[in-house]
């Protein structure tokens, strides 16, 4: 292996701290705490108290194998491409779930933005992974 970069540690720490805010959002979520459905009004809480079971485990599974991911990619090992591309598919299913029932006029700009921001940042996490092993970053 050769050394990396130092992009690849800030990129790595920045997606780190990325997922983990992922993985504190399925938490609180699945929870269900006050703090996270003070930040919802009522038709959006009715619609999220809603999601099948699927869509919750997609959830789940996209955030800790992004999660899971990241360590790895810091761990320079390159299971991490594996986990991001588990990750990428899950988010894909978790969409499925939220273009079909969602009324996205019911949710605010940020919302919307994230909606369309998680499987960009989902697809780069797999570019970039696979860029890192072909440099030698991991292996």
């Amino acid at each position: 292996m050769t050394k990396p970069s130092t992009s690849f540690w800030v990129i790595s720490i920045i997606a780190l701290i990325w997922n983990l805010m992922g993985v504190n959002q399925y938490i609180m979520q699945a929870y269900n705490t006050d703090s996270f459905r003070a930040n919802f009004n009522e038709e959006q809480l009715a619609l999220m108290d809603a999601t099948p079971a699927w869509a919750t485990a997609a959830f789940a599974i996209a955030v800790f194998a992004a999660a899971l991911g990241c360590v790895f990619l810091l761990m320079r090992k390159k299971w991490a491409t594996t986990a991001f591309i588990v990750s990428f598919l899950a988010i894909i299913v978790q969409n499925v779930d939220g273009f079909t029932r969602y009324d996205f006029t019911a949710f605010d700009g940020f919302s919307i933005s994230m909606t369309i921001m998680i499987p960009i940042v989902g697809a780069f996490l797999i570019w970039y992974s696979k860029q890192a092993e072909k440099k030698g970053w991991i292996a």
